[in-house]
């Protein structure tokens, strides 16, 4: 049986993607789904797009476009760098793209142009941050929503567990899936390690851009794997910790 992973937020960290994609084990079938943030953090952004790129010749792929790959996107299509992106890793993602010729750069910036803002598969969905129409993705009237909203992973935490579905308290918008997989909140905010579930809704940014783990959690048996704690995989680097 061809097993479906849902991978968390990268951001930069080259040796944690293949480590954690060696302890998978994939197999020929397996499908692979990024969460966006692919970039920003570690040294090795430019070549995290590389290995994405071959993974994709290899593998069947979903790749969604976070927030920070909105900010490395816009840069490599000319526009002036975001302050607030070279603040919150775009630096370190600038220097890893200097040794790449003009060509390599554009093969980039297209593939940036191919990712998804969100993918729905049956009744799971599949996006970087959230969305805030009760009518669903496909209704959002603000598109800045799939890649930097927090209500809904936030929402999703605050209601209490005894509500059910048929309360007239129970939010809309987490009636449309049965699952919902998000990243772009880190989970060791919470001082937690491992991927959180808040209702039908699973978060798998285990902190990889600061001191926590990549992770890649199986949607059919809710089995995760995860990489080593990633300051120990980049010795003399910060990320993005402080």
């Amino acid at each position: 049986m061809s097993r479906t992973y849902v991978i968390g937020d990268i951001h930069g960290a080259l040796r944690a993607l293949d480590q954690l994609l060696a302890r998978i084990s994939l197999k020929k079938g397996d499908r692979l789904i990024f969460l966006g943030d692919y970039v920003d953090g570690w040294s090795q952004s430019s070549n995290v797009l590389e290995r994405l790129m071959e993974l994709d010749e290899q593998y069947a792929c979903i790749f969604i476009k976070g927030n920070h790959d909105v900010w490395c996107e816009e840069w490599l299509a000319g526009e002036t760098p975001d302050v607030n992106w070279l603040l919150h890793g775009g630096l370190a993602t600038v220097a890893s793209y200097e040794p790449l010729r003009p060509k390599e750069r554009q093969k980039h910036l297209a593939f940036f142009n191919r990712m998804r803002n969100y993918y729905i598969e049956e009744d799971r969905l599949f996006i970087h941050a959230g969305f805030s129409s009760m009518h669903g993705p496909q209704n959002e009237h603000y598109s800045s929503n799939y890649s930097w909203d927090r209500t809904l992973w936030e929402m999703a935490l605050a209601l209490d567990t005894r509500i059910k579905k048929t309360s007239y308290r129970y939010p809309k918008r987490l009636l449309l899936f049965d699952e919902i997989y998000i990243g772009h909140t880190p989970t060791v905010n919470y001082n937690i390690f491992e991927p959180m579930r808040a209702h039908n809704v699973w978060n798998v940014d285990t902190g990889a851009a600061f001191d926590g783990r990549l992770s890649a959690l199986e949607i059919h048996t809710k089995e995760f794997w995860q990489s080593d704690i990633i300051l120990t995989l980049y010795p003399g680097e910060k990320g993005r910790n402080k």
